[in-house]
Formats: structure tokens, C-alpha cells, sequence
């Protein structure tokens, strides 16, 4: 049996496997453990904000639930079945590379990443859990007894894993590429990828270095942001979203890039634009995505010639975004289409992105934001902008390459079902979340008895807070039943033209293709539709 499906067979092969299609499948239960338990936090919300006064918690544990569902859903689910799962199964079989440029490195990155999980997961049993939010602002994590040295040992755990993973990963992609596969031939996938990892080694150092200094602070009795003592609260929060604004884009980046392949797959068409979405897009984003944090700062103190600044950073940055979407549209322009699951998502995620980038405007203007900082508005833009755009890019992927991993097809209909209702309950949570914002419901707030009108419209969050869990329950019961009942998938399901499907087998064998090594003609490309296949 090959190795992507033997998985039970043999524990002890998956624990010290370093084979790069294993350690992905394994970054993907990861993943989405840190989103069933971060799922679960925000049901708890929802369904504590659904009525007026205290409803199931009292305030400190309603702080822990949004302080796990933020850090985990960020943290624990998207980046890394973003930047694990996907670019760890997709890359090397993309570049037609046998595995990784050092396979013991990327193990040693999956399982500091499973420790940061069961660390997190630790929240619940830990005396003085962290009750701060996932952004952990001094003076209240240094003052608080929430425990401090915990979130950061958890931030450490991730960061260092996400830096492992991105050293390798960028070394595989310049030096293990097959010949044929030039720069100029890369999958877009791959190119988000490396903008990623580019990001990550950057910026995860600035993280690593602000919540050390806020441990510091709390237990060792520095004064780092105690401005009593010469120290400045307003530097935690310049470091934190010096990391945190770019790793908007370590998010946004792949999951760009796994539906390009998705909708160029499903259309059938070659990338439009490709190197303007590839140098104006990714490597645009890329380049400008530090020059945008402080729009997280307008309302603090700062002089108006930054925030004009900022201002006009934060609008820039929509141009190199607008041409990654003018690109995806483009692709689907008099394509072939065909709309199985893994195109709907990709569909949902063209309308919940533009939902969320239209409506992120508003906050690079200094006057709006003003107004709008800090309300519900802010929350639900941020997810339909990377939240929930970015659960459909990895929903979406996973079910493109559910055949590839598994050998087997998931149920089609049952998988359509499961997406609609998913599409169904996020636009009734988070779209009516936008309305409370606009009526002034502050963000993080446990009770709202000072704006008794807006219950009946926190209880219609609430209801769409269940259907969305009915469908991700809908979504893991079509993957599990495709994995033990599916029927056997052909050996290329999707007509792609990319090397994962067209040189490997279904699930691919150690080595990926075989031990022989690729022998590309000149004219192959990944997006070669309507010539004949290699």
C-alpha cells in the first residue's frame, strides 16, 4: 500500500516519517484540531453575546474563550495549513522535487508545531490562563494574573516552527527544482509560497522579540512598557503589528495561490496576466506589506503626518491585491468551467474576499477609522477578508487534493451540501456583524446591556454561528466518508496540467515519481490547456 494511505498501519512510520506528503497530511490534523477547538470558542461567543447580561460565562472566561479562538484560528489553523499543509505537500511535487531540501529539518518543524497545539490546548487546564486576547496589549497582560510566560512560550513554539519551515521550504524551491521548471514556469501556488516564507523569516522574529520583552515586564521586572519608568506601552503595540499586519499577507498569499489553481484547474484556462499577478501581485504585496501596520494605531497617539502616511501606504497596498483578483477573474474569462466543490470554494472565496476588501477601505482612512475602531465592523471585515476567505481556501484545497492524498473521490453531492450551508451560515453571522458595527457594538465587549436594540440582531449571528458549525461538521463527515468508503480516483480527476497530477500517481510513492528523474519538454507548462497534454 503507498505511503499516503497507510496511515494506522504503521503509527510509528507517521511519527518519524520525513517524507514531506506525510508531514503535510499531519500538519493538516494539526490544523484542523486548533479549528475545531477554536470553532468551539467562537460558538461559546456568540452564544454568550446572544442575549443581554451574563448568559453562560462570567467575563474573565469569556476573555480566555476570545483570547484561544483568535491565537488558535491564526496561529494554529490558517498558517500552518496554509504554509504546512499546502506548501508542504504541493511544493516539491509542483517543482518535481522527490521531497524537501532537508526532510529531518521539516519533521523537526511539523512536531514543534504539534507542541505548540498541545501547549495551546494546555489553556484550559493551566492555573490564570491568559484572559488578554491573543494580542496581549500591556499594561493589562503585565498587570493582569492571566498567565503571560504561557503565551509566550506558545508564541516561541509556533514562531520557531514557522521559521524551520520557511528556511526549508525556500531552499527547496531555488535549488530542487526538476529540469524544464524554470523561474518563469512556477506554479503560482509556488511563488505564493516562497512570498509567504519570505514574510515569516522577516517579521516572526519582531513577535518573538515583543512578547519575550512582555515577560520580561511581568516577571523579571524590566520596564520595557511601563512609561512610569521611561518605558512606552505604544512600542508592544508598534512591535506587534509590525509581525501581525504582515502575517495578514502570510495568510493572504498562499491562499491566493491554491485557488488560482484551483479556478485555472477548473476553467480550464492558462493564468491571465500571469507575470504582472506574479510580480505586481505576490512580489508587490510582498515588498510593501511592512509599510501598512500603523492603520491598527490611528486612534492612539501619534502625530497626523503618520496617520496621512499610513493612509496612503494602506490604500497603495489595495493596488498589488486588486491585480492578484483582476488575475483570478481574468483566468475565468470564457474558461471551460466546471463547478465541483473544490471550484465552488473557489467561487466563495472570490465573493467573501471582495466583501472583505471593500469593506477594509473604510479602515485605511484615518477619519472613518476613527469611528469604526474597535466595533463589530472591524470584526467582521477581518473575516471575510482572511478569516473565512481563508478557511475556503484550505476547505477548497483540501478537497482539490483529496484524490491526490487519499487515492479515493469524496462524495459530490454531499460535498455541494456541505459547502452551501457553510456559505450560507457566514454571510448571515458575519454580514449581520457588519450592521451591529455600524450601530456602534464594540469589539470584545462580554455584555452589551448599554445597547439593549441589537439583541435580536446578535441572536441572528448566533443562529448563523450554528450553521456554520452544521456545516463543518457537514464537511469532516464527507472527507471521513470519502476516506473509508470513497470510490478509487483515477489518476488525474481534475484534467490538470500541473506536474502533481499529470507525472504521479494517485496517492504519489516515496520519491514522487518513481526514482526517474523528469525529462520536461521545452514547451510543457502548468497551465498548458488547449495544446495536448506531455
Amino acid at each position: 500500500m503507498s505511503q499516503s494511505v497507510s496511515f494506522g498501519k504503521n503509527l510509528s512510520q507517521w511519527i518519524f516519517t520525513t517524507d514531506h506528503k506525510r508531514v503535510g497530511i499531519l500538519y493538516l490534523i494539526g490544523s484542523l484540531a486548533a479549528f475545531a477547538v477554536a470553532g468551539l470558542m467562537a460558538v461559546l461567543i456568540r452564544v454568550e453575546l446572544s442575549s443581554i447580561g451574563p448568559t453562560i460565562t462570567n467575563p474573565q472566561t469569556y476573555n480566555v474563550w476570545l483570547y484561544f479562538h483568535g491565537a488558535a484560528m491564526i496561529l494554529g489553523f490558517q498558517i500552518p495549513a496554509l504554509t504546512g499543509f499546502l506548501a508542504n505537500y504541493l511544493v516539491p511535487l509542483m517543482i518535481g522535487a522527490k521531497d524537501v531540501a532537508f526532510p529531518r529539518v521539516n519533521a523537526l518543524s511539523l512536531w514543534l508545531f504539534w507542541m505548540g497545539i498541545i501547549v495551546a490546548l494546555l489553556t484550559f487546564v493551566v492555573p490564570n490562563p491568559p484572559d488578554f486576547m491573543w494580542t496581549a496589549y500591556p499594561p493589562y497582560s503585565i498587570m493582569s494574573g492571566g498567565n503571560t510566560s504561557f503565551y509566550t512560550f506558545t508564541v516561541l513554539i509556533m514562531g520557531f516552527s514557522s521559521i524551520v519551515g520557511g528556511i526549508n521550504l525556500i531552499a527547496t524551491i531555488i535549488y530542487m527544482r526538476a529540469p524544464g521548471v524554470t523561474w518563469a514556469k512556477l506554479n503560482i501556488f509556488v511563488w505564493a509560497t516562497m512570498c509567504a516564507f519570505i514574510l515569516q523569516l522577516i517579521f516572526v522574529p519582531v513577535l518573538g522579540s515583543a512578547v519575550t520583552l512582555l515577560t520580561l515586564d511581568k516577571y523579571l521586572g524590566t520596564h520595557f512598557f511601563d512609561p512610569a519608568m521611561g518605558g512606552d506601552v505604544l512600542l508592544y503595540e508598534n512591535l506587534f503589528w509590525f509581525y501581525s499586519h504582515p502575517a495578514v499577507y502570510v495568510i493572504l498569499l498562499p491562499m491566493m495561490g491554491i485557488i488560482y489553481e484551483i479556478v485555472a484547474t477548473f476553467a480550464k484556462n492558462r493564468i491571465f496576466n500571469k507575470k504582472v499577478v506574479v510580480f505586481g501581485g505576490f512580489i508587490g504585496t510582498t515588498v510593501l506589506s511592512g509599510e501598512v501596520w500603523v492603520h491598527h494605531l490611528f486612534t492612539s497617539g501619534m502625530p497626523n503626518w503618520i496617520r496621512l502616511g499610513m493612509m496612503v501606504s494602506t490604500l497603495l497596498i489595495s493596488v498589488p491585491v486588486g491585480l492578484m483578483m483582476i488575475g483570478l477573474v481574468g483566468t475565468l474569462y470564457r474558461g471551460a468551467i466546471q463547478y465541483k466543490t473544490p471550484m465552488l470554494y473557489a467561487c466563495g472565496f472570490i465573493f467573501l474576499f471582495l466583501v472583505g476588501g471593500l469593506t477594509g477601505i473604510p479602515h485605511a482612512m484615518a477619519a472613518l477609522t476613527l469611528a469604526l475602531h474597535d466595533t463589530h465592523f472591524v470584526v467582521a471585515h477581518f473575516h471575510y477578508v482572511i478569516a473565512v476567505s481563508g478557511t475556503f481556501a484550505v476547505f477548497g484545497g483540501v478537497y482539490y487534493l483529496f484524490p491526490k492524498m487519499t487515492g479515493k473521490m469524496y462524495n459530490e453531492a454531499l460535498a455541494k451540501l456541505a459547502f452551501f450551508v457553510l456559505f450560507i451560515g457566514v454571510n448571515v453571522t458575519f454580514f449581520t456583524m457588519f450592521i451591529v458595527g455600524l450601530k456602534g457594538m464594540p469589539r470584545r465587549y462580554f455584555d452589551y446591556s448599554h445597547m439593549p436594540q441589537l439583541e435580536h440582531l446578535h441572536k441572528i449571528q448566533t443562529y448563523g454561528a450554528f450553521v456554520i458549525g452544521l456545516g463543518a461538521l457537514l464537511i469532516l463527515i464527507t472527507w471521513l466518508h470519502g476516506a473509508f468508503y470513497g470510490k478509487k480516483a483515477p489518476t488525474n480527476p481534475w484534467g490538470s496540467r500541473s506536474l502533481e497530477w499529470t507525472h504521479t500517481e494517485s496517492p504519489p510513492g516515496p520519491g514522487n515519481f518513481g526514482g526517474k528523474p523528469l525529462d520536461l519538454p521545452e514547451d510543457w507548462d502548468p497551465y498548458g490547456y488547449g495544446v495536448n497534454p506531455d
